[in-house]
């Protein structure tokens, strides 16, 4: 019988034991929290911005936002073009031209390289 006792009160002990412990906090979440990041900060500034926004329109604003190099950019995404939009600018209008001219084939390939050429040299 002795026995027995013993061994209830080594049980009682250990799920006394596993409840405490399970009480404890974690040490990770006693770390102090650390500052927010650069990319962090600028998602809430975009969040804030994006208010009222839905669907593409809201998509389209936050990766527009979200590229721009800060909340003052962020308030006027269109302010300056960036490379690749003015790429895309002088493809459409080489393209324009292109086909005001009824190119086809090598000699369309060779107008738009060269038109892509000296608009990029005329924007540089």
């Amino acid at each position: 019988m002795s026995m027995s006792l013993r061994l209830l009160a080594v049980s009682a002990a250990f799920a006394f034991a596993g409840t405490t412990f399970a009480a404890t906090p974690p040490a990770a979440a006693a770390a102090p929290a650390k500052p927010p990041t650069v990319q962090q900060q600028r998602m809430v500034a975009c969040n804030k911005q994006a208010t009222g926004k839905k669907g593409a329109e809201r998509k389209t604003f936050m990766s527009t936002c979200l590229k721009s190099a800060g909340s003052a950019a962020a308030a006027t995404p269109a302010a300056a073009p960036s490379a690749k939009q003015a790429q895309q600018g002088r493809m459409k209008t080489c393209n324009s031209d292109a086909k005001t001219k009824a190119l086809k084939g090598a000699e369309r390939k060779t107008f738009m390289s060269s038109c892509l050429k000296s608009s990029s040299a005329a924007a540089s």
